[in-house]
């Protein structure tokens, strides 16, 4: 295939979005954005995005930053593990790297947190480094333009596309290149069957296009069915705040605050008598609405109880929040958004 950067880097320098992190591409913003981009729409995760750096600016104070506060930072982008893995990175970089990223691809991949795209990312466009930084938009772009239809998901496929990636290549700008097949994939080659051709700057290289494939690629298995759960919420007020019980320290949502909440399904009966014997006595008030929260692998559905009590002494890891510490202490994650909103 002819070479697809003199067409693709004019077309990124004319259509690049001027994302903050690009404005101030250091090695920590790219780390930052691009572990906040997992999972995560590039309009959903800006305001973050600022607001973290904005508090965070630097490794060092990632490294310092009080957990509980670094949660109730990320609140509302999910996958909490990410910014766990993010401190736990940012105490290796201030005890063996002076507080800075190393530029160097295989010291960024033994972070905790960070893959070979993550690295690949950071080492292209923050260091120059011509490494590769393959991600789903990627495999997107070489399986349509190569017109390729192995399963993207098997290694061995984005080991082949990886290497193609490396061979179009322009060694003197890896991080424009990485960045533009990224944007490429984020704005003209598109998901789901559709790509919009007539705007794509490789059009007349991609073999996809001239097979009338595109649509069709790239070739996945078929998505596993969600396992399903019930969930009993228990909402309780009391004079002191609302009833909070912290998750355990590993696991889903590890470490954050919740209302009181069962994975399984309950009745009112037996949500009393849970709580009772905790030394919460409720008087339940009226039923919640019910909701639903899809996680990567499993799907709640939610329902319960709003209710009141006095103002008892609470178990470890169970506090009363009045509203001024839920909305800047807490951080509950949004699974539970139906029963109390997001503050930040």
């Amino acid at each position: 295939m002819q070479p697809i950067a003199p067409a693709l880097l004019p077309w990124f320098e004319q259509h690049r979005r001027p994302l903050p992190f690009r404005q101030e591409p250091s090695a920590y913003h790219i780390w930052v954005s691009e572990i906040m981009l997992q999972q995560t729409r590039v309009s959903a995760a800006l305001p973050y995005y600022e607001r973290f750096v904005a508090e965070l600016p630097n490794p060092a104070s990632l490294a310092a930053c009080e957990p509980d506060r670094l949660r109730k930072l990320w609140q509302g982008l999910g996958y909490y593990s990410r910014v766990s893995n993010m401190q736990k990175a940012a105490r290796i970089l201030c005890e063996e790297y002076g507080g800075a990223l190393p530029a160097d691809f295989k010291a960024l991949r033994a972070l905790p947190g960070i893959g070979d795209y993550t690295a690949g990312a950071i080492a292209s466009i923050a260091f120059g480094l011509p490494v590769p930084a393959v991600d789903g938009n990627v495999l997107r772009v070489f399986a349509r333009l190569y017109n390729d239809d192995a399963d993207v998901t098997l290694p061995a496929t984005k080991a082949a596309f990886t290497r193609r990636v490396m061979d179009q290549m322009p060694k003197d700008r890896p991080g424009p290149y990485n960045e533009a097949l990224m944007e490429l994939g984020a704005l003209v080659c598109l998901p789901n069957g559709a790509p919009q051709c007539a705007d794509c700057p490789l059009r007349t290289l991609c073999q996809g296009f001239a097979a009338g494939r595109a649509e069709q690629l790239p070739t996945k298995p078929p998505k596993k069915a969600k396992t399903v759960l019930p969930v009993t919420v228990a909402l309780v007020y009391s004079p002191a705040g609302v009833l909070l019980q912290r998750r355990p320290r590993k696991g889903l949502l590890a470490g954050l605050w919740q209302p009181a909440a069962f994975e399984e399904a309950l009745d009112r009966e037996e949500l009393g008598e849970r709580l009772a014997r905790m030394g919460i006595p409720v008087q339940w008030e009226e039923p919640l609405s019910p909701a639903r929260h899809v996680f990567t692998h499993r799907i709640w559905q939610l329902s319960g109880w709003r209710g009141r009590a006095e103002t008892v002494k609470l178990p470890e890891g169970w506090v009363w929040a009045p509203p001024e510490a839920l909305a800047g202490q807490y951080a509950v994650p949004s699974a539970f958004s139906a029963y109390l909103p997001q503050n930040r």
